[in-house]
């Protein structure tokens, strides 16, 4: 198991899907971790307290708090509460991100700058803003959450696959800024992940679809077209992170890690 004693994290979209997993497999190994969501009201939000007291079993500090990625003045209020609670964050999990069907032809400008505003933007700007005191430390993780997307388009979703394109170019250009500093940067992309954002995006295609096929057919099929058979789980990402962020993994910095199962989606 990885050790992350002493670390400080922050997780952006942290409480639920992805993001909820790698905080929980963070504080598991140690770090004190503040989670950011825009639905988040802060540490005592009752909405959230399922999701807390999860965080919170591993006996680390645990912040909450609102964070929208796409507003700088969220950001730096977030960034500023958080290192009032925890002290200097030394990691940075980018997991916030959205997702919606719509072709090239007829694509809105507001979606397209909504989703690139969110996955790659805020991931951007988040990245700003932790960077230098991590340069000054010499220690510090950067981990981009991307997806297959960045590397194999995806009809009916240019400005997803466009975002995490992006993602990935901002990854190495981070990772080389900071390689001589102690500071790495990692890009995870996986392929379909069990989550509520994955069958939110199941029921959209098969709405779109218009051929009756079911939402849980729709899943099997994924799991079914899937080399291993299966759909890879947030556990499996998390896990990953979690290594990427201890002291083990110094050398990789730079990477775009594939979590598929051998799918090419």
């Amino acid at each position: 198991m990885s050790d992350l004693s002493g670390r400080q994290a922050i997780i952006t979209g942290g409480l639920s899907g992805i993001g909820l997993a790698i905080a929980t497999a963070l504080t598991s190994a140690g770090a004190s971790v503040a989670v950011g969501s825009r639905s988040a009201r802060g540490n005592d939000d009752p909405r959230h307290a399922g999701q807390l007291d999860q965080l919170r079993a591993a006996g680390q500090k645990v912040h909450a708090g609102p964070l929208d990625v796409t507003d700088q003045r969220s950001i730096d209020a977030f960034v500023a509460t958080a290192q009032e609670a925890l002290g200097a964050i030394d990691i940075l999990v980018n997991a916030a991100g959205m997702t919606r069907e719509q072709p090239v032809c007829g694509h809105s400008d507001a979606l397209w700058h909504d989703i690139l505003d969110t996955n790659l933007t805020g991931a951007f700007r988040m990245t700003r803003a932790l960077l230098p005191s991590m340069i000054e430390n010499r220690h510090g993780r950067i981990i981009n959450i991307g997806s297959t997307a960045a590397t194999v388009g995806w009809a009916d979703n240019p400005a997803y696959c466009a975002s995490k394109a992006g993602l990935l170019g901002l990854t190495r250009c981070v990772a080389l800024e900071g390689a001589a500093h102690g500071v790495n940067c990692v890009m995870v992309s996986p392929t379909w992940v069990e989550t509520e954002l994955m069958r939110r995006d199941v029921e959209e295609i098969v709405h779109a679809e218009g051929k009756g096929r079911s939402v849980q057919q729709a899943i099997a099929d994924i799991a079914d077209e899937n080399p291993q058979k299966r759909i890879i789980q947030p556990q499996e990402i998390a896990d990953l992170v979690a290594f990427l962020c201890s002291d083990a993994s110094r050398g990789l910095t730079m990477e775009n890690i594939q979590v598929t199962g051998g799918a090419l989606w």
